[in-house]
């Protein structure tokens, strides 16, 4: 819990600042707005969105919009926390918003960012590991600091950068949410990800079923590399005895000619032939 507290736990005093917080509230005109560009969230869930625009039309904006003055333009402020309220009371055809204005750099922007997304559960898995990454990569951040600041563990970082590693086509498939982040999860590091997406997608499977497809084809992988590096006296032993027999054969020797001889059979007069032949001779 106390780790919670340091990470998702910490409100906006903490992470820029008492003295930086101006606490009124202002009214400012919609067109003086703009995007965060340190803004992890890209993807706005519709249904939500006219929710909350149907909200402001009856209410207006309860909780101010958190903002600071623009860098590249003077005469406009910048959203660090409330975008999804500037869309929405844009949609709501309001002429001013609320807004408290802070001053923050860009990595608290980012941070603060990223933490309200979180604690809002507004961010989908791919929008909250590219904020995670951009801390990495912009700001000198690495795994251990990320897992602090945001209250989760080591594992749970490196899990989500790790879904940053699938093909781009597999990352649109998230972002269109026609897989889980719990599918793509079992998708990382496979060389055969979006084939497996697509078969996802195709049947309709669920995380287990995904699981159990993937199990399939490593298994089948691991047998192709071994006929790959079988001795070929070996394979042509096992062809012959396939030919005579009409069985299935398989053959496992290793370095001292130790082994395993196995027939496959699929029905009981097959079974039946092996005995007869093993009897026949013993």
């Amino acid at each position: 819990m106390d780790k919670i507290k340091k990470g998702l736990g910490r409100g906006l005093s903490s992470l820029i600042g008492e003295k930086n917080i101006d606490t009124k509230s202002n009214q400012v005109s919609i067109t003086d707005l703009i995007p965060n560009k340190y803004q992890p969230r890209k993807i706005f869930d519709e249904n939500k969105l006219e929710d909350l625009t149907n909200s402001i039309k009856e209410r207006g904006i309860i909780q101010p919009i958190i903002v600071r003055k623009s860098i590249d333009d003077k005469f406009k402020y910048e959203i660090i926390a409330g975008e999804r309220r500037w869309i929405a009371a844009q949609k709501a055809a309001l002429h001013t918003v609320p807004v408290i204005v802070i001053e923050a750099d860009d990595l608290k922007s980012l941070e603060f960012a990223i933490v309200e997304n979180i604690q809002r559960h507004d961010l989908n898995p791919l929008e909250e590991a590219k904020g995670y990454k951009r801390l990495i990569e912009d700001f000198s951040y690495d795994q251990e600091k990320v897992s602090k600041f945001i209250g989760k563990s080591r594992s749970y970082i490196s899990n989500s950068l790790r879904l940053l590693l699938l093909p781009e086509e597999v990352i649109k498939l998230i972002e269109e949410r026609k897989i889980s982040a719990g599918h793509a999860k079992i998708l990382v590091g496979l060389d055969n990800a979006l084939f497996l997406a697509q078969k996802i997608i195709l049947k309709k499977l669920s995380v287990r079923q995904t699981e159990n497809l993937v199990k399939i084809f490593k298994t089948k992988n691991k047998k192709q590399r071994f006929d790959q590096f079988q001795d070929p006296n070996i394979k042509n032993l096992e062809k012959i005895i396939t030919e005579k027999t009409g069985l299935n054969v398989k053959i496992k020797n290793n370095k001292k000619n130790k082994g395993i001889i196995s027939f496959s059979y699929q029905e009981l007069n097959q079974l039946n032939k092996i005995i007869d032949i093993i009897k026949s001779y013993y």
